[in-house]
């Protein structure tokens, strides 16, 4: 889930064009959620092949994620979860009993065949496997789109190859990586420039946004140790908050105290006692340079083969997403070396 910094965040629009030629690191798990969640039958069921297979995660990196690469030039590089801390058993514990909530109520509105509302409910629902993972993983192989293993925490990983310039920002909807030290963050990159809410059974207008975090620090007159202290306060995935404490009484506590070690008596007794374990969590976290961030020639051949024979994709759908990704490495190669001339 994140932490939850949208009441004091800083943002500015910006768009598709000026994102253009970018680099960004992808929480892969956290796009694959959203496929998972918004493609799906009238119902609220999922996109499956003929031997059950969900493949609504495969129709979004397929149909959706090759457009930005391929008619906006935006350069998603994919970083998938790995092994998560072991502090986070109890949110992961918590989002496993969220779905089973949800996917009672919504088996209980297909019964009274109140479709809006079923719609609304298993949206909730989505689940991710390591197959439908591995799958994805393939696909953009396949495709020539390049992912990362991180070791742990993808958004950590994210902000990692944001700090070494090896990507210019990341990409989530959540906002750790602004924790962990991306120096960018980049949210809402779509091409409808719509986003649903189920709850709602209506669109919104989106216009993808970027934070900076050192405008975001200044502004607030705070900096990243005391940023992090402040999501202690207000619960992370690592840990639940203070009660009665949101984001505004945070920063106020962080301005006036430092640090969360010189909370007054009535606060720190209610911090959890593992809270400098969390605070190295986000300081030092596990990360890798083992990556290629190089686009290859698409496998036309291997999604034919992937997508159609196994998942029952349309063929005409998947050779227009073949002729969309021909040529898209040898032009992103070209531009990554004419950067680098003007670089040097």
């Amino acid at each position: 889930m994140g932490t939850n910094l949208r009441p004091i965040i800083l943002k500015k629009e910006t768009s598709l064009e000026q994102l253009k030629w970018k680099r960004l690191a992808v929480d892969g798990n956290n796009m694959l959620y959203q496929f998972l969640s918004v493609i799906r039958l009238l119902d609220g069921g999922p996109l499956k092949d003929s031997r059950g297979n969900i493949t609504s995660h495969l129709a979004g990196l397929a149909f959706r994620t090759t457009r930005l690469v391929a008619e906006h030039r935006i350069l998603p590089v994919f970083v998938f979860d790995g092994k998560p801390p072991v502090l986070k058993a109890d949110e992961i514990e918590k989002r496993d009993e969220m779905r089973k909530r949800y996917a009672l109520e919504w088996r209980e509105a297909l019964e009274k065949r109140d479709y809006a509302k079923a719609f609304s409910k298993a949206v909730m629902t989505a689940r991710l496997t390591k197959d439908m993972v591995d799958d994805a993983k393939l696909l953009l192989q396949l495709l020539g789109i390049p992912y990362i293993q991180a070791p742990s925490e993808a958004e950590a990983q994210c902000a990692y190859m944001a700090m070494k310039g090896d990507v210019w920002a990341a990409n989530s909807r959540d906002y750790d990586s602004l924790l962990f030290g991306a120096p960018r963050l980049v949210r809402y990159i779509t091409i409808s420039g719509k986003e649903f809410l189920p709850s709602r059974g209506i669109s919104r207008k989106l216009r993808p946004e970027l934070i900076e975090l050192r405008e975001f620090l200044l502004h607030h007159g705070i900096t990243r140790e005391q940023l992090i202290d402040l999501a202690i306060l207000i619960g992370t995935d690592f840990n639940y908050g203070i009660r009665g404490v949101g984001p505004k009484k945070a920063l106020k506590l962080m301005r006036l105290h430092k640090s969360l070690d010189y909370l007054p008596q009535d606060l720190r007794s209610q911090l959890p006692r593992n809270y400098e374990e969390i605070r190295e969590i986000f300081l030092k976290p596990a990360v890798t340079d083992d990556y290629n961030l190089a686009y290859e020639s698409p496998n036309e051949e291997g999604l034919l083969r992937f997508l159609c024979e196994e998942h029952d994709f349309s063929s005409d759908r998947v050779e227009k997403v073949i002729v969309r990704m021909r040529g898209v490495s040898q032009s992103i190669n070209a531009q990554s070396g004419l950067e680098n001339w003007f670089d040097n």
